[in-house]
């Protein structure tokens, strides 16, 4: 997973945030950069590599995770502020396809679940469980449903969710297992169905200042912002939960 550029002038707050976040962060922030007049700068990559680069020293102020084991890990190792991590939004697991959305109920995936003929000879797209948290959900609902080792030897690693959902709407793959958000805006997918949240731990995206913060005052600013009515209608309209 390759490390998350840092900007290197240091007078912006730096929220290191998952990347399947961009699209949604990049709008709220943008509203609370020209409602308040601050400085702040993101750098999105994958959520495990991001906490590495914390744990190495880089100068974040705010890590806003894809899954709380990885902010269980920061706060393991003391480098986030206990106090100030809070469950910002939440997501849904989906099954993408190829097609054109549909207004039809959204079927939800069980064990009689069609998976293996809906791959095919795959491949299957999915970020890595190893360590991705798209991935350890996948994997996690896939075998509590009895439908992983049908489609085992056809997965796909990809980096991201949104790499996965391009890959199904190029016809590099027939289905991925990504976030409903992923699919937002992507021409040509679908969601063949939904995981049920029983088969998977919560989908939560944690938010917390660092230990370190150079920002901490106009960090946890942006914290509370992000956690305001203002914000909660931009994430609504993303789709988040």
């Amino acid at each position: 997973m390759a490390p998350a550029p840092v900007p290197t002038d240091g007078r912006a707050v730096l929220v290191f945030a998952a990347v399947t976040l961009k699209p949604v962060l990049d709008a709220i922030v943008s509203a609370y950069k020209a409602a308040h007049g601050e400085e702040v700068a993101i750098a999105y990559g994958p959520t495990p590599a991001l906490a590495k680069q914390i744990e190495n020293g880089a100068p974040a102020d705010i890590f806003l995770s894809a899954a709380p084991v990885w902010m269980d890990y920061l706060v393991e190792r003391r480098l986030v502020r206990r106090h100030t991590r809070a469950d910002l939004v939440g997501n849904v697991l989906v099954l993408a396809g190829r097609g054109a959305p549909s207004a039809e109920t959204t079927v939800t995936i069980d064990r009689n679940f069609p998976l293996a003929e809906t791959v095919g000879a795959g491949p299957l797209c999915m970020c890595n469980p190893a360590d991705h948290p798209a991935g350890r959900y996948g994997k996690a609902s896939l075998e509590a449903l009895g439908l992983w080792p049908a489609v085992a030897s056809k997965i796909a690693i990809v980096d991201n969710p949104q790499s996965a959902v391009v890959m199904v709407a190029r016809g590099g793959a027939p289905a991925a297992v990504v976030f409903a958000t992923d699919l937002k805006d992507v021409t040509g997918t679908r969601v063949l169905g939904t995981f049920p949240e029983t088969s998977h731990p919560p989908i939560v995206y944690p938010v917390a200042l660092t230990i370190a913060a150079p920002h901490g005052d106009a960090a946890d600013r942006l914290i509370t912002y992000l956690r305001s009515a203002e914000a909660r209608t931009v994430f609504d309209r993303y789709g988040y939960k």
